[in-house]
């Protein structure tokens, strides 16, 4: 099922759908057999080595783009293919327990609705991993100094971005989903200039050196 939304998507490079989070398969819980759920799979990278790691029972995927999720199904154990956001979600509460959002919030028309919907299927002290851009980096800043807002065909401004958040911000969304937030953080460190910079501040501004906002929240 091809929508507007789906369209937006047509010209991407393959690298687009197709990049692996390692960090976050490393941080699962070895020695349990998980289920995970994954919105905006791609071709089902992450869940490929997340199932080579051994960490995975069944690996769930939900994919708005038609070629990726074709990719997917050859992977995964079950893609669900079209918008989160619309779509009735075939699982029972508490059927997962790993729910993985990366760099798929920033892209919805209500990401608030979207992870209150998810957040019942995980189970007890489940997981929920989630990343997207700051909007609150320098860089942004540097742009908005220059009187620009100007969209690229990947990146931070993304023209398919159409949400944007700060690490707090970020946080608040999870919460309001009743998810606890078991750390915030960036994807990438701080570079030396990064981290002088942040400790001459005192701190007070290192959320301006956070390109993407990475968090684990878990289901209390």
């Amino acid at each position: 099922m091809t929508s507007s939304l789906a369209d937006a998507y047509v010209g991407k490079d393959n690298t687009y759908f197709d990049a692996a989070r390692r960090d976050i398969i490393e941080d699962l819980i070895p020695g349990r057999r998980l289920r995970v759920l994954e919105v905006g799979c791609g071709t089902g990278a992450t869940g490929a080595l997340a199932k080579q790691s051994g960490r995975v029972a069944r690996y769930t995927g939900v994919e708005l783009a038609d070629a990726a999720a074709a990719q997917a199904r050859l992977v995964l154990d079950e893609v669900v293919h079209g918008n989160v956001e619309s779509l009735t979600l075939p699982f029972a509460p508490q059927s997962f327990d790993v729910v993985i959002l990366s760099e798929v919030l920033e892209h919805l028309v209500d990401p608030w609705a979207v992870v209150k919907k998810l957040a019942p299927l995980l189970a007890p002290h489940g997981l929920l991993y989630a990343s997207s851009p700051n909007i609150a980096h320098l860089s942004v800043v540097r742009m908005l100094v220059r009187n620009r807002w100007d969209y690229t065909d990947q990146g931070h401004m993304d023209w398919t971005h159409i949400r944007w958040f700060t690490p707090q911000t970020y946080r608040e969304m999870i919460e309001a989903a009743g998810l606890r937030v078991v750390w915030i953080r960036p994807l990438a460190r701080m570079t030396a200039k990064q981290r002088l910079a942040n400790a001459l501040t005192f701190g007070r501004f290192a959320h301006m050196f956070m390109s993407q906002i990475f968090v684990k929240a878990e289901r209390i």
